[in-house]
């Protein structure tokens, strides 16, 4: 009777399970299929949790053992990878703009960081796609802040100290001087007319055309030459006033402080640059034959065979006096000051 039984067992397992696969078996892919792997330290790779690669690694080949790390390459160089992961691939270094300095360096770990140059500057909070010019204040004005890197400068009204006179004042007394000086001289030059017309009265035997030559030219040659002597003047004082505000600047690292200040050349008046370069002696064949590059790259070009032409001559204050020969004054004062800021001249 066992036998029997034990023959009808063995063949309902046949016709139930054909293909041999046995519950067993279904129970252990179903315990495959759940594999889980630890987050921030694993990732799958079929049936097998591997170990991430290190930050500055890819992965070149998955693990073959549960828990172990695969094959981890460094990254190559211009390449980096900040966190441990599964990539296998490195992301590409930044490269910084024609506008931008590097204050970080690339390395596999880490990704290499930029900022504006100094007189330029770019909100944290907008997309950089080019570095704006820092302003300059008015006349009238003070600054509050600097300019940064991520800051534009700041500025305010100035505000007239208590007891001081306003601008009304100064002008109305500015006036009033004015007015008094043409007083005085017209009342000496009438005074001249009058004295010489009396002593060419006291001379009856010159001829009448000698005497009204006398009487009306002597006037007027006074007054030529007292507007020659204003002119004199005011040229005097005009120079005397540009060499304060342009005193001889003094470079820091020589001639590479020369050639760090040609990218503040790059905002000069697009209907200025020939004559520019035409006063720093560069012929017309050699400005046509940079016409084809960009603005930019134009001027820096130019300037560079101006050094060259020039020597040891060379020097910042040879190009700000080029611009205020062309009356290019506000031009001249934002390269001088961003020189400055900038620290490669010094007073």
């Amino acid at each position: 009777m066992c036998s029997i039984l034990l023959v009808f067992s063995a063949c309902w397992i046949v016709f139930s399970h054909p293909t041999g696969a046995f519950p067993l078996d279904s129970g252990l892919n179903r315990t495959r299929r759940d594999v889980s792997c630890t987050g921030g330290l694993q990732y799958r790779h079929g049936d097998l949790c591997c170990l991430y690669c290190r930050a500055g690694t890819y992965v070149k080949s998955p693990c073959t053992r549960f828990g172990e790390a695969g094959q981890c390459e460094e990254c190559d160089s211009g390449t980096y990878i900040e966190h441990d992961s599964d990539l296998t691939k490195c992301f590409p270094c930044t490269q910084c703009r024609s506008d931008q300095e590097l204050v970080k360096q690339c390395t596999h770990a880490e990704d290499g960081k930029c900022q504006c140059k100094p007189g330029r500057f770019c909100h944290p909070d907008e997309a950089c796609e080019v570095c704006k010019r820092c302003i300059r204040c008015k006349k009238d004005e003070e600054v509050v802040r600097n300019c940064t890197s991520t800051t534009n400068t700041e500025c305010k009204k100035i505000q007239s100290k208590p007891g001081a006179p306003s601008d009304s004042i100064v002008v109305t007394v500015v006036c009033v001087a004015t007015a008094v000086a043409v007083c005085v001289v017209f009342i000496i030059a009438l005074g001249l007319y009058k004295w010489r017309r009396k002593r060419s009265d006291s001379q009856p035997d010159l001829p009448d055309s000698m005497k009204t030559e006398l009487q009306y030219n002597f006037p007027f040659e006074v007054q030529r030459d007292s507007e020659a002597r204003r002119q004199s003047s005011n040229t005097l004082s005009l120079s005397r006033q540009l060499e304060e505000e342009f005193p001889q600047l003094v470079p820091v690292k020589g001639e590479e402080s020369l050639r760090a200040c040609f990218e503040y050349f790059e905002d000069l008046n697009v209907d200025y640059y020939r004559r520019f370069f035409r006063s720093l002696g560069i012929s017309d064949n050699v400005i046509k034959g940079c016409d084809h590059q960009q603005y930019e790259d134009r001027i820096h070009e130019l300037l560079n065979k101006w050094v060259e032409k020039e020597g040891r001559d060379a020097s910042l204050n040879s190009l700000l006096r080029a611009l205020l020969d062309l009356s290019q004054k506000r031009t001249a004062e934002t390269i001088r000051d961003q020189a400055l800021q900038a620290g490669h001249y010094e007073r």
